[in-house]
């Protein structure tokens, strides 16, 4: 029997809404690779009666045959059925077809995969389904129709924010994120693949945490063999996946590959005004469009700095492997099997470093807090950077993470990747107290705050830190 790692939250919330006396219109949408379709196909295994998966680019008459195909398959018809002459025709014979299955009591599961692509210019393939679901659907209390999703920003757009026949019917969303590294460690074990938290680690901010690029481990591998056969050898799954992750998703899918290789350059982030004169664009509905298609499919992630509005949010790139590939695989002047194994020592990569860990690092959060003890404890995430006006000789700052807290107090987080303990040198001990002095002056705020370090080894212990560091996490916390 197929096995399901992690995705516990969804999978409960998927078993309850199929013991719902309602029909449910469920739509599922994340990022290409995340494991959508294997989560509905297996939990769904038993109550499954129709399947369908749209087909990239394919022109009216190809889907409405691979619909005719998928319900002679539903119905173990001996003979290819004849394709349907529109989708509203398409329609009818899936309700013929419905009679026998929802007549039995159970639950009956219907999944449309890859949803976006069944809409082709001119089907009227939306409009169909709108009605079906209306006039219908809505009629059959054990029905459940699962609709899937790689385009994100299509599904939120055309779905979920429907503003027709569709109008608030999705009765669950669900928008798939990528394994944490727990699940990760948890999925990889499952393999057979055994890893130190610092191998996985490593792994991770290369490839993320997408279970399709997981799955081709080898156990008795390095994360430096790992990363090596997968990104460098001559036929590594990821080695030109760049090519066809952003094409895959979005129309004119050049401008979505500016603002990420503008962010690759700028570990820091950029707002939106810098991310408008890093790529040549001019403010306007497109490229906030632009930026929520990005967001909503789990390419960037905005922040909303202390003390600002959302406006003023600062936008990073949060996908791991479009940071490694913009780094290290495109132009890469040696390539071959071996060729990161020769390089993943270097000091560009070790630099490189520091900025892919503080993004793990956000993404988990959660685990962050628990370390901390205090995830019963109200709180707001942010990050917090000041520039001293024009023609003033001050220096500026950055904080990579505040958490303010409930209970008057403040977490300011500093992330240091490192291969053993990180030491703080007296340098770096100035840079730590002008950081708290600038904030504490310029924010004024009153709340006690606690110097944070997250690190992978911990902090040795010193005159420099001892005092000075209030709380620490390890990266060992990261796969709670």
């Amino acid at each position: 029997m197929e096995l399901i790692i992690g995705r516990q939250a969804e999978q409960a919330l998927l078993n309850r809404l199929l013991r719902t006396p309602r029909p449910e219109l469920i739509a599922v949408y994340g990022r290409r690779r995340v494991g959508k379709t294997y989560l509905v196909r297996t939990l769904f295994r038993k109550e499954m009666v129709f399947e369908m998966s749209g087909i990239h680019d394919a022109a009216l008459s190809d889907q409405l045959k691979n619909f005719s195909t998928a319900l002679g398959k539903a119905i173990a018809s001996p003979a290819p059925l004849a394709s349907p002459d529109g989708w509203m025709q398409a329609f009818t014979y899936l309700d013929q077809y419905l009679l026998d299955p929802l007549g039995q009591g159970g639950a009956a599961v219907l999944f449309f995969d890859e949803f976006p692509w069944i809409h082709t210019p001119r089907s009227n393939f939306l409009q169909a389904f709108d009605h079906w679901w209306n006039s219908s659907a809505t009629k059959r209390p054990n029905l459940k129709v699962v609709i899937c999703g790689s385009a994100a920003s299509w599904m939120i757009d055309k779905i979920i924010n429907n503003r027709g026949g569709l109008h608030n019917r999705v009765t669950q969303k669900i928008r798939l994120l990528p394994f944490t590294l727990g699940e990760t460690r948890a999925y990889l074990k499952h393999l057979g693949a055994v890893l130190d938290a610092y191998q996985l680690l490593q792994l991770y901010m290369a490839v993320g945490g997408i279970p399709y690029y997981l799955q081709t481990v080898q156990p008795g591998e390095s994360a430096a063999q790992i990363i090596d056969r997968l990104c460098f050898s001559k036929d590594g799954v990821l080695r030109k996946e760049f090519e066809n992750l952003y094409q895959s998703l979005f129309v004119n899918a050049q401008q979505h590959e500016k603002v990420v290789r503008a962010l690759a350059k700028k570990g820091k982030g950029l707002t939106r005004d810098e991310i408008l004169t890093a790529c040549g664009f001019t403010s306007g509905g497109t490229t906030s469009k632009l930026l929520r298609e990005l967001e909503e499919s789990g390419f960037i992630t905005p922040y909303v700095a202390f003390g600002k509005s959302a406006n003023e949010s600062i936008y990073k790139l949060s996908d791991e492997y479009t940071m490694f590939y913009l780094k290290f695989i495109e132009g890469a002047k040696a390539a071959g099997t071996g060729s990161w194994l020769r390089r993943g020592q270097t000091p560009a990569y070790k630099s490189w470093c520091g900025f892919a860990f503080e993004a793990v690092c956000l993404k988990h959060i959660r685990q962050v807090k628990k370390a901390l003890g205090i995830e019963g404890v109200f709180t707001e995430e942010s990050g917090w950077r000041y520039q001293p006006p024009k023609g003033n000789a001050e220096k500026g700052t950055q904080i990579d993470l505040v958490v303010d807290r409930q209970d008057h107090c403040m977490n300011i987080c500093e992330m240091k990747f490192s291969e053993d303990a990180f030491v703080i040198d007296k340098t770096y001990a100035g840079d730590l107290d002008h950081k708290l002095n600038t904030f504490r002056r310029i924010t004024r705020t009153r709340k006690t705050l606690f110097l944070t370090l997250l690190t992978t080894y911990g902090v040795q212990s010193n005159m420099h830190a001892t005092g000075r560091v209030t709380a620490e996490v390890t990266m060992d916390a990261l796969f709670l």
